[in-house]
């Protein structure tokens, strides 16, 4: 194996904001041999996250334009890195790791690929949770809020559904990886949602299942109804994936249950209340907090921890008498998520010391 070019691959993801900090035994490098060719390292370690054509991508590392091509339209097909269509021309760039890359395996991970990324996960993937802004924002569920409450698209979870045009759902990768190594959750696994706006984006994938608004929706009450915990990236413009979380499986949550790491995904902008008279201490809700953020008062009514409640809002539903409501926080605990993807890239390299006009 020619660990120099995955090694330089490894280099230049963790140049991106998002990170892929190196481990000790270069677990990094042989989680990429698994999924790259030494060739396509190699060209992947010299892609912009700018898109650009095949040719100008040749021209610019002094490449052959049709083996450069070809090459690229081989890494599109494995997910391996990005691909759209830009004025006509087909176009490709560096993807992140995580989120991206490794997303994209789930339709391809097997055994092998599931140890070697717990391998890395266990010692360096905690290292990209502990930056803010962080990756993952935590979106309500929607029937936990109250009606008389203003509620901005981007924070919820049904108008972000409602407002795409294509709806798409696919298995989620960490709880597939999680069961590959033989620690499987009791948790859904055909789950994790994607979307587009462009109409019908997702007829065509071989991976990824076509979902009518309606069906979308419904997965959006399944993932409730099974207690998990909705997120997605931490903008409030373009959003595409709803990820469906529990802390046994998923990579962020697992960052809190196994690395012991807080704050591993941005708070939604509500917190968990109690009504103290409706409150019977039944005990129901303390079963669906994810986040250790319920406890019992003297043994009678349930008591919120503000500083562990991220405001999801998985336990109101359950609640049988009606006690637990989410409400808007105060206007100075909100810090408002970056506006768009970019925004976010920016906050996250200044917060890194990155310079990263050389990947852009």
């Amino acid at each position: 194996m020619n660990q120099n070019s995955f090694k330089r691959l490894a280099e230049r993801l963790d140049a991106l904001p998002n990170g892929f900090p190196p481990t000790d035994d270069g677990a990094e490098a042989r989680l990429l041999a698994h999924l790259f060719t030494p060739e396509e390292a190699d060209l992947a370690a010299q892609l912009r996250v700018t898109l650009e054509t095949p040719k100008e991508i040749a021209a610019r590392i002094d490449g052959d334009s049709e083996t450069v091509r070809t090459q690229l339209k081989g890494m599109r097909r494995k997910g391996l890195i990005n691909a759209k269509r830009t004025d006509g021309k087909q176009t490709y760039g560096l993807l992140p790791f995580v989120i991206g890359i490794y997303e994209n395996q789930a339709g391809r991970i097997d055994a092998e690929m599931a140890r070697l990324f717990e391998d890395y996960y266990r010692q360096a993937f905690g290292q990209s949770m502990t930056t803010e802004p962080q990756a993952h924002r935590v979106i309500p569920v929607g029937k936990s809020i109250t009606m008389d409450i203003e509620v901005q698209p981007f924070e919820s979870a049904t108008d972000i559904v409602a407002n795409a045009q294509a709806w798409g759902v696919i298995d989620c990768i960490c709880r597939t990886q999680k069961s590959l190594i033989g620690e499987p959750c009791e948790h859904p696994v055909d789950i994790c949602m994607v979307l587009s706006q462009k109409p019908r984006a997702f007829d065509r994938n071989p991976v990824i299942r076509a979902q009518t608004r309606e069906e979308s929706l419904a997965t959006l009450q399944r993932a409730a109804d099974a207690g998990l915990v909705h997120s997605v990236s931490n903008n409030q413009q373009g959003l595409w994936y709803i990820c469906n979380c529990c802390s046994c499986s998923c990579g962020f949550l697992r960052g809190m249950a196994d690395l012991g790491i807080a704050n591993v995904m941005a708070r939604s902008a509500f917190i968990n209340t109690v009504d103290k008279d409706l409150c019977y201490g039944c005990e129901l809700c303390l079963d669906y907090c994810q986040f250790d953020a319920l406890s019992m008062e003297n043994g009678d009514t349930v008591s919120v921890h503000d500083a562990r409640c991220v405001g999801c809002g998985v336990c109101v539903p359950a609640c049988p008498d009606e006690a637990l409501k989410l409400m808007r926080r105060p206007a100075e605990e909100v810090l408002p998520p970056p506006v768009t993807e970019m925004d976010w890239g920016m906050e996250r390299a200044a917060a890194r010391g990155l310079d990263i006009a050389g990947v852009l």
